[in-house]
């Protein structure tokens, strides 16, 4: 009998391996287990939610480090599909802040080939959200299933969908076609997160509050945008809170997975508070400043552990030292 604690957060995208610098110099790189759809999902399970990631494996030696590495954070391994093709690769590249840049190969690669009657067709009554994010958005043959999916569970109200778009320019094909498309995934989200350069390449020209309040136009309840060194704000229901990047103890390493990181805090605190689950629009509802403060702060904090350490190494609930009652202590910093 398994003692797998069923999930309550169900997270579908890819994996990616990660070929990072080292101090050794450009020429000796470390192969580490990323992707951000997987690292949210280790950063909400390391925080205590239930997590099971939908993703395909690939059949390669970076497939195994992968698989691995979910087994490894305790993840809900039922959804995990042995695929044919091989992982997908990404070459992380930092500028003198840490700030990653990344080359991705990824033509042919097992996340984004997902099959007819791969995706489950329901979720059990315990799954309270459904998260979807980045290039698995995107990429066919996949895509349309995974648009599929989002679709019918926010036709369904029983769980709360919520979306990253961490939109990569270079590898999610025309951008008119991801434009239109990443902005009907919003309008199937009840939270959005995204970033200052998401919301640059879906409103061009158009300041991250602006492009904020037209993201939410569409139908979400909940938008939250980050904006790196300069912290992250949040818009509900026409009321709006913003916080500033907490401190650090140590400096920048990096900044891989750190927005993934956000994410899954952020998830963690929606949960923690009764705000996943059915009737999602209904458990949205009412959000005050306060509220949305204390969010920002629990997933800004997240990230900022994130940065002082090397790759997608999201902090543990006793790092943030989050108690079972679902109370946060300060930051350290």
């Amino acid at each position: 009998m398994s003692d797998q604690v069923p999930a309550r957060l169900v997270v579908v995208g890819e994996n990616v391996m990660d070929l990072l610098p080292t101090r050794h110099g450009p020429d000796v790189l470390r192969a580490a287990p990323g992707g951000g759809p997987a690292n949210t999902a280790v950063a909400a399970a390391r925080l205590g939610l239930p997590t099971r990631l939908l993703a395909r494996i690939g059949s390669d030696g970076f497939g195994e480090l992968i698989r691995a590495r979910l087994l490894a954070e305790g993840l809900d391994p039922s959804g995990l599909i042995a695929a044919e093709e091989p992982s997908a690769l990404a070459l992380a590249t930092l500028d003198e802040n840490g700030a990653a840049r990344y080359d991705f190969r990824m033509d042919d690669a097992a996340d984004w080939r997902w099959q007819p009657g791969e995706l489950p067709e329901s979720f059990e009554p315990g799954v309270r959200a459904v998260h979807a994010a980045s290039i698995a958005l995107f990429r066919e043959p996949g895509a349309s299933l995974v648009e599929a999916l989002l679709g019918r569970e926010h036709g369904r109200g029983q769980v709360t969908v919520t979306l990253d778009p961490n939109i990569r320019p270079d590898v999610i094909g025309d951008p008119a076609a991801a434009r239109a498309l990443a902005l009907r995934h919003a309008a199937q989200a009840h939270v959005v997160k995204a970033s200052d350069e998401d919301l640059a390449f879906l409103y061009p020209g158009r300041g991250p509050e602006d492009a904020a309040r037209a993201l939410a136009a569409l139908g979400p309840a909940l938008v939250v945008v980050t904006l790196g060194a300069r912290g992250a704000f949040a818009l509900s229901h026409g009321v709006s809170a913003s916080v500033p990047a907490p401190e650090t103890e140590t400096e920048v390493v990096d900044t891989v997975g750190a927005g993934d990181s956000f994410m899954g805090a952020l998830l963690r605190r929606l949960d923690l508070d009764g705000r996943l689950g059915s009737e999602p629009r209904n458990r949205l509802a009412g959000l005050t400043e306060q509220d949305l403060t204390a969010l920002l702060s629990f997933a800004a904090t997240a990230a900022a552990h994130t940065v002082t350490r090397e790759g997608a190494d999201p902090p543990t609930a006793r790092e943030l030292r989050l108690d079972p009652s679902g109370e946060a202590g300060p930051h350290p910093g």
